[in-house]
C-alpha cells in the first residue's frame, strides 16, 4: 500500500461503518458519506416522546463478531458495547397466545422444554443438533468467511466435497420434519430463515444454523439497544481519525475506463482512490453505477429479475404502563397457520393471520422508556414491493396496524393494548426503499437461496471495475448483522489484497 491512499466509504451501515473502521486502522484514510443525519443505516433509532426504539436490527447473535471490530484496534469491547446475554431468550406463543414456551440456551432448560412437549421429539432434536453443528463447522471455515472472486474459488474438487457436504438442496422446514414432528417445535426451529428475509419453505436447510447459533452461542442485548453499536462504531471510527459527512446522500460512483476515480455529491466531486460501497448492491448497480462496463452482468434488466428477501411493517408503541405479565425481551407470536402466513408472506397475497414479533427492550433497560413504562417493538414480515399484490397505502397501514394489535390482545396482559398506546409511529416497505435505498423496500437485500448464494451471490470486488469493492447485506456472505460484519472483512481484506 502507498502511504496515506485515500478511500471513499458510501454508507454508515453495519458493514460501512466496520468497513471504514478496517481500513482506517490499517493506515489508510477514510472517508465516509452518510445520506441520512446518524450512522447506523437500518441499525437505527426511533426516538419519541421518551421512547427510544430500535428501528431494525434487535436480536444480538454471535457477539464475539460484533466484539471482534474494537479489538481488532487494541479497544475493549464492553467500554464501547457491554452487553448481557438472555436466558430464556424469547417465549414463542402459540394458539392465541394460550400456549407459551420459554427456550432457553441452558441446556438443562431446554431439554426440560422439549420433554414437555415429547421425548421422541428431545432426541430428534439433539440429533438435528449433531447434524447442523457439522455442517456449521464446514460452512465457517470454508465459505462463510471467504470470497468467491473467480468461478475456480469454488469449482475446484476441494471445495466442491465441502459443498456437498452442506447438504443445501433440501429446505429447512423439511430438514427440521425429519427430526422432530410436533409442529409447534418445527416452527420454533425453522421461523429464525425470517431473520434473514427468507422462507423456511424454499430456503436452503443450511439456514437452519441459525437456531443452533442461538442455542449454543446464546441471545445477547446490549446496553442502550442494538444503535448503541452503530453509534461505538462511530466513536471508534473518529478515534482513529476517520472523517464523517452525514446528509451526503452520494449520487454516483465516478468511474473512467472501468476504474473508480470517486464518488459525485450533488454540490461536488471526491476524487480518491478507492471506493467501498456499503449502498445495497442492487440499488447501486442501478443507480450509483452509471457505466454499462462497469456494471458487468448487473444490468437493470439483471436487477429486476433477481429474487428478493421479504420486507417489514414494524410499530413502536410507547405505553402508559409496564406490562410484567410478559416477561421476556423477545416474544415470537406464531400465526395458527404458519405455513400460510409463509406462502402469503412469499407469494404476495395480503396476511390474513400474520405471525408477529414483540421486542420489549425496555423490560431490561429502563434508559428506553419513562419510568414505569414499556415501549413496544412489534414487528410483521411482509411481501417486498416487486411481490406484493397489493399497493402500500394509508389503508395498507391500518389493515396492518389492526392485525398487529389484534395479535397482542391475545398476550397475557394486554387485552387492552390499543387504550394504552400514548406514542406511536412505524415503518412500512416504502419507507426502507426511500430512507434506506432497500431495493424493493426488501430489508434484507437480495434473498440467499441456492442460486443467490456463496459464489453466485455479489462479491466484494467488482468484476469489470478496478478500484471499487462492495460490501453489505447483499453481498456474499449475506445478511443479518453478524453475517454482514464478516461481509466488511471479507471486503477489506479484498481490497487490501489489491493493494499490495
Amino acid at each position: 500500500m502507498k502511504k496515506n491512499k485515500t478511500v471513499s466509504v458510501i454508507g454508515a451501515g453495519v458493514a460501512g461503518l466496520a468497513s471504514a473502521i478496517r481500513l482506517q486502522h490499517a493506515g489508510y484514510e477514510v472517508t465516509l458519506y452518510e445520506k441520512e443525519g446518524i450512522p447506523g443505516g437500518k441499525m437505527n433509532v426511533v426516538e419519541k416522546d421518551g421512547y427510544r426504539f430500535d428501528l431494525g436490527p434487535s436480536l444480538v447473535m454471535m457477539p464475539e463478531l460484533y466484539r471482534e471490530v474494537f479489538e481488532l484496534t487494541g479497544r475493549d469491547p464492553d467500554d464501547y458495547i457491554p452487553m448481557q446475554r438472555l436466558d430464556p431468550m424469547y417465549a414463542a406463543f402459540f394458539d392465541d397466545g394460550k400456549e407459551k414456551f420459554d427456550v432457553s440456551s441452558d441446556l438443562v432448560s431446554l431439554i426440560n422444554t422439549m420433554e414437555g412437549i415429547s421425548d421422541k421429539d428431545a432426541q430428534g432434536f439433539l440429533r438435528y443438533l449433531t447434524d447442523i453443528y457439522e455442517r456449521f463447522i464446514v460452512a465457517k471455515d470454508h465459505f462463510l468467511q471467504r470470497p468467491f472472486r473467480n468461478a475456480k474459488d469454488f469449482y475446484n474438487p476441494s471445495t466442491i466435497k465441502q459443498a456437498l457436504k452442506l447438504k443445501t438442496f433440501d429446505s429447512a422446514d423439511h430438514m427440521i420434519s425429519k427430526y422432530v414432528k410436533d409442529d409447534r417445535l418445527r416452527q420454533m426451529l425453522s421461523f429464525q430463515t425470517l431473520y434473514i428475509g427468507l422462507s423456511p419453505k424454499s430456503g436452503p436447510s443450511l439456514y437452519t444454523i441459525i437456531p443452533m447459533i442461538e442455542l449454543l452461542y446464546g441471545v445477547w442485548f446490549i446496553k442502550g439497544g442494538m444503535h448503541t453499536m452503530a453509534e461505538s462504531m462511530e466513536k471508534l471510527f473518529l478515534e482513529l481519525g476517520g472523517k464523517v459527512h452525514y446528509n451526503s446522500p452520494v449520487q454516483e460512483i465516478l468511474i473512467e475506463n472501468q476504474e473508480a476515480k470517486g464518488i459525485r455529491l450533488a454540490d461536488r466531486e471526491v476524487l480518491s482512490d478507492l471506493v467501498m460501497c456499503n449502498a445495497d448492491f442492487p440499488y447501486a448497480m442501478k443507480n450509483l453505477v452509471k457505466d454499462s462496463k462497469a456494471k458487468g452482468k448487473y444490468t437493470d434488466k439483471k436487477i429486476d429479475s433477481m429474487k428478493y428477501s421479504c420486507s417489514c411493517f414494524i410499530l413502536y408503541l410507547g405505553m402508559d404502563r409496564k406490562y410484567e405479565e410478559v416477561s421476556n425481551v423477545h416474544n415470537f407470536v406464531f400465526s395458527k397457520n404458519l405455513d400460510e402466513n409463509i406462502d402469503q408472506i412469499f407469494s404476495g397475497d395480503k396476511l390474513s393471520d400474520p405471525s408477529i414479533y414483540l421486542y420489549m427492550g425496555s423490560k431490561i433497560d429502563s434508559s428506553l422508556a419513562p419510568k414505569d413504562k414499556d415501549g413496544l417493538y412489534v414487528l410483521m414480515p411482509v411481501p417486498e414491493l416487486s411481490t406484493a399484490k397489493y399497493e402500500w397505502t394509508d389503508e395498507t397501514t391500518q389493515y396492518y396496524r389492526e392485525k398487529a394489535l389484534k395479535s397482542l390482545k391475545n398476550l397475557p396482559g394486554f387485552e387492552n393494548v390499543e387504550q394504552e398506546i400514548v406514542s406511536e409511529s412505524y415503518i412500512t416497505p416504502l419507507d426502507f426503499e426511500s430512507k434506506f435505498n432497500a431495493y424493493n423496500g426488501a430489508c434484507f437485500g437480495l434473498q440467499p437461496n441456492l442460486l443467490q448464494s456463496n459464489h453466485f451471490r455479489p462479491q466484494s470486488k467488482a468484476k469489470q471495475c478496478e478500484n471499487l469493492y462492495f460490501t453489505g447485506s447483499s453481498t456474499h456472505p449475506g445478511a443479518g448483522v453478524p453475517i454482514v460484519l464478516l461481509s466488511a472483512k471479507i471486503a477489506t481484506e479484498e481490497l487490501m489484497l489489491d493493494d499490495k
